[in-house]
């Protein structure tokens, strides 16, 4: 028997759905207030799969085992994943899964209340060249990190909301991943974030989406950081994500640019080339359901997998304390 999963909302089109097209150990069994067009034409006519207006009308469903959460107001989602596991279900939710640091202390009080998992889409650092890149620098062939640099751009859309209650904004939505880049591939905590961000370059006048955001860490080892996030990836580009990453180590430095189109490992004097990639990766969800099941575990732990999302909280307030 597959593990019944439930798609709570598709908010900016984000789901799972197409991990679980044949999927060996879970299915869809019902979904709520989801765009059903998103699902494949097998799904769509899949008379197993029931379909609701709410998430306390799916949560009746005792089929539903674990939900996904991708829901249509992001500042709502830590209450819903905490309703979710008070009624016993397990949760994987898109980010950011809080917006505010208590939701988060309260969210790792329910988990431990209910024994329930939860865990965020938070899989940005274990897919390919990342993952590579994360080995290498545990492998210690760059030495002790020292500085990170981390760029993030997503081209803008009118659909893009103004709200940022609605998709948790620039550094939630966006930001989000450059600081997985530096917890979960340099492998380095982050201590202190701040940051700024601008409205400048919004086609919508008085909306209050914000285009760029400048963020600057310290690191629990006493190396820096430093975060480029902006909606401004032009489409000429080629791909939707413009994502940057340079690790500077004492012994050489590893990058991937041009949204992992190339990389490049240094070692003292040896330039060493692009790196290898090609050892298969494991999709999150996938680590997720097999943890549940019992035959596998994350690679990080939860605390150390929200504290990104905490940091991301942390700039998110600094960015507004230097708003004029």
């Amino acid at each position: 028997m597959k593990i019944g999963v439930g798609l709570f909302g598709n908010n900016g089109g984000h789901q799972i759905h197409g991990e679980l097209v044949n999927h060996p150990y879970a299915a869809i069994v019902a979904t709520a207030a989801m765009d059903r067009s998103l699902l494949t034409p097998e799904q769509q006519s899949d008379t197993d799969i029931r379909h609701y207006d709410s998430l306390e009308e799916l949560l009746k469903d005792e089929r539903v085992q674990v939900v996904s959460l991708c829901s249509p107001r992001r500042a709502n989602q830590a209450n819903e994943a905490i309703m979710c596991m008070r009624q016993g279900r397990h949760v994987y939710a898109e980010k950011p899964c809080a917006m505010h640091e208590a939701e988060l202390d309260q969210l790792l009080q329910v988990v431990s209340e209910t024994g329930c998992l939860f865990r965020e889409m938070a899989g940005t650092g274990f897919q390919q060249p990342y993952l590579a890149i994360r080995n290498l620098v545990q492998s210690g062939v760059i030495g002790e990190v020292v500085q990170v640099f981390a760029q993030k751009s997503y081209p803008y859309h009118d659909a893009r909301p103004q709200d940022e209650a609605i998709d948790g904004g620039l550094i939630g939505q966006n930001g989000i991943h450059a600081i997985r880049f530096v917890e979960h591939v340099a492998c380095v905590r982050i201590e202190e974030i701040h940051a700024m961000e601008t409205k400048l370059g919004n086609p919508s006048e008085h909306g209050g989406l914000h285009m760029a955001a400048s963020m600057m860490m310290r690191l629990t080892n006493g190396g820096v950081a430093s975060i480029v996030a902006n909606y401004l990836n032009a489409k000429g580009f080629g791909s939707w994500g413009n994502e940057h990453l340079r690790i500077f180590g004492t012994k050489g430095f590893i990058e991937v640019v041009d949204g992992g189109a190339r990389t490049r490992l240094i070692v003292g004097e040896t330039d060493l080339g692009p790196i290898d990639t090609s050892a298969p990766e494991e999709s999150y969800w996938d680590m997720f359901i097999q943890t549940l099941l019992g035959k596998a575990e994350m690679p990080v732990t939860l605390e150390e997998e929200l504290h990104c999302t905490r940091m991301a909280i942390r700039a998110k307030k600094s960015a507004q304390a230097h708003t004029h």
